[in-house]
């Protein structure tokens, strides 16, 4: 999220906001995925499509620098502050990132473009992304409006979602299904997010990515492929929950014809400023990680301070 006070540092001209460490992890990627939580614009004002919405998130054209700085490859799109300054913003954040070399997946100038996934080469493969959010149902892309690439998956995967996986899977050699799904501040995935991610592995992606809830959750290994049902926050300005810690998020190093397959590194987010966990924090995630893989049927190996393993 790099609106709100992350926004004003970026207008300050305070630049770094990742650590050596953080940056050093991402440059080792083929690529780097992430759900950018807000608009990129000088433009637009609040929406007024949902009158009790409390929260909008708008960053300065700098932020994409940020999102440079840790090698993006991919921003997803689809979530609840795409189109917080409504579509003037929006398509200014396609232009800017597009321009910046990234691809986007999740939202777009019409339903077509929003529900397209992204393709992209890691190394001397390619990756399929498919990005879908599951609110609000009034930042949907229409036929002739911008918006996101919405689905009601609570009821059911839609038609359109496994089709777009079917058209990834003829192009990429890997597909990544990334979901902006469930409400914040959970600390688990919910019944209905474990069969839809079955649901997702079944019709053809790789692997699953969740985000929404700002707190991690576990991994769960089904017999297609991975599920990581949220990796919490990587960036922002928000207020702590003590108990929660959701200012303790998760970089998942996901090698999928290597070992190990998958790798977890804990993130430690200050206030706009992100960088590895260690001590007390490191701890921490580790303990609530291993619980929360262990619901899940996973087992989780520490691997170093914050560097954890998933044990196949």
């Amino acid at each position: 999220m790099l609106g709100r006070g992350v926004a004003q540092q970026l207008a300050a001209g305070r630049a770094g906001l990742w650590s050596e460490e953080v940056l050093e992890a991402c440059a080792a990627c083929d690529a780097v995925v992430v759900n950018v939580e807000c608009c990129i614009s000088t433009r637009g004002s609040p929406t007024t499509l949902i009158p009790s919405k409390p929260f909008f998130f708008r960053s300065p054209p700098a932020g994409v620098d940020e999102l440079t700085a840790i090698g993006t490859t991919v921003a997803g799109l689809a979530n609840n502050h795409a189109l917080d300054f409504g579509p003037e913003a929006l398509a200014d954040t396609l232009l800017h990132l597009r321009d910046a070399g990234m691809a986007t997946a999740g939202a777009g100038l019409d339903i077509e473009e929003a529900r397209r996934g992204a393709l992209v080469p890691v190394g001397n493969l390619s990756l399929g992304v498919l990005a879908v959010s599951d609110h609000p149902a009034e930042f949907a892309a229409g036929d002739r409006s911008p918006g996101v690439a919405y689905a009601d998956l609570r009821r059911s995967l839609p038609h359109w979602v496994p089709a777009e996986i079917d058209r990834l899977r003829e192009v990429a050699d890997l597909v990544l299904a990334f979901p902006h799904w469930g409400p914040n501040m959970t600390i688990r995935p919910a019944g209905w997010q474990c069969r839809l991610a079955a649901a997702l592995i079944d019709a053809g992606a790789d692997a699953v990515a969740g985000h929404s809830a700002h707190v991690f959750h576990g991994i769960e290994l089904l017999p297609g492929g991975l599920v990581l049902y949220d990796l919490g926050d990587a960036l922002d300005d928000y207020a702590v929950d003590p108990e929660l810690r959701n200012d303790l998020g998760i970089l998942a190093l996901w090698r999928p014809r290597g070992e190990p397959r998958l790798e977890l590194v804990g993130l430690a987010l200050d206030y706009c400023r992100t960088r590895l966990a260690e001590d007390a924090d490191a701890d921490w995630i580790a303990a609530r990680l291993a619980r929360a893989c262990e619901e899940l049927g996973t087992a989780l190996e520490r691997a170093g301070e914050a560097r954890f393993v998933i044990e196949e």
